[in-house]
């Protein structure tokens, strides 16, 4: 693709992640154009520079320079323009890196059980699918391991189905009562957290036919932050409020409380499986430093709304907490007194002390064990 003066978002539609990328370029204005990861440029010379890992969203600057990766792409942009949507009060921070974590890794369960398990809208994905690979019959084999494995192994079984849907209609009666507040989480302009939870209710939850359709009946409001989230301009006509700031005094909203008491039922306990098993992992293999980090690390068992589950431990998760426990280090006592009411009343405390064994970081657009 030829275009020397745009930035190059290779991704889809209906790419989760993507959806986080796409929406930071376009509230910082980034000129960029988006294109499949299909092309002879893509395999040729982009992917080689994105760790030769086939992953959306991918971006190549004007410059050469390849971003793999959705946080890794807002962290870029964020650090050379002076962390614009970071907010700079230490609580309203500290919420924002959580909702990041919870949302692009937490929200995982409805979102791939809504594209996966409703026949109504089966016509629709595949089409999409289809334009993702180089044949039908491998667009298929993806499909079929997205449904009979990957599903599986989030904890996605015909028992707990009725819980998981029963959890997201419970989450958007929260958020739309969040949003018809505030147009965004944290006031007047997108956080880090906008971006992480946009990238769940875009691509799946605020697109595929079935969830779209339960976003628009169920919670308007909530269905309108999601259009704002992929517009250049605030778009917050419906309030009187002044746009681009975030709220004043380091407030955060007691709607955005409930939301995360809401997510913490699952997430919390999910997130300690993950951080058992990923130790017990470590403890267990010898980790050359620079090891590229796998997505995951072994099954584990937690409590999910009163049922036992078993879903993979993926140590990104972790790799994303870490950004959010950093961020409570670097307070003052005082900020952290106040950082400890806000998480207690949203049942987070016990975030705080997840530290695996070993650090992950970032080389070469891979994530590796340090």
């Amino acid at each position: 693709m030829n275009t020397p003066d745009l930035a190059v978002l290779y991704g889809s539609p209906m790419s989760l992640y993507t959806g986080r990328a796409r929406s930071y370029l376009i509230k910082s204005r980034v000129p960029y154009v988006e294109t499949l990861h299909v092309t002879d440029h893509y395999y040729e010379s982009v992917l080689p520079r994105a760790g030769n890992r086939r992953s959306m969203p991918t971006l190549e600057l004007p410059s050469g320079e390849v971003i793999r990766d959705s946080v890794a792409i807002v962290d870029y942009f964020e650090s050379h323009n002076g962390y614009p949507f970071t907010p700079k009060t230490p609580c309203q921070k500290l919420v924002s890196l959580l909702v990041d974590v919870i949302a692009a890794e937490g929200m995982l369960r409805p979102a791939m059980h809504y594209r996966w398990n409703h026949e109504s809208q089966r016509e629709y994905v595949e089409f999409h699918f289809r334009t993702l690979f180089p044949s039908i019959e491998q667009a298929e084999e993806r499909m079929d391991y997205l449904r009979e494995q990957a599903n599986p192994n989030l904890g996605i079984v015909p028992e707990t189905v009725d819980r998981i849907e029963a959890s997201h209609v419970e989450l958007l009666v929260k958020l739309n009562r969040h949003f018809s507040e505030h147009p965004y989480l944290l006031g007047t302009k997108p956080s880090i957290g906008d971006f992480g939870l946009i990238a769940p209710m875009y691509g799946h939850l605020g697109r595929d036919p079935v969830p779209l359709s339960l976003l628009q009946n169920t919670a308007v409001r909530a269905f309108r932050w999601v259009e704002r989230m992929n517009r250049p301009e605030p778009d917050i006509g419906e309030f009187e409020s002044s746009p681009n700031s975030f709220l004043s005094d380091d407030q955060i909203p007691h709607t955005l409380i409930d939301v995360l008491k809401h997510f913490a039922v699952d997430f919390v306990p999910e997130t300690k499986m993950v951080y058992q098993v990923t130790n017990e992992w470590l403890a267990n293999n010898e980790v050359e430093p620079g090891t590229p980090v796998d997505r995951g690390v072994g099954l584990g068992e937690f409590e999910f709304w009163g049922m036992p589950i078993k879903t993979m431990a993926q140590p990104f998760r972790l790799y994303l907490l870490s950004r959010f426990q950093h961020a409570y280090q670097s307070m003052t006592d005082n900020d952290q007194k106040r950082a400890i009411k806000f998480l207690e009343d949203a049942n987070m405390t016990d975030l705080l002390g997840l530290t695996i064994a070993r650090q992950i970081r970032r080389h070469n657009n891979l994530e590796v064990w340090v």
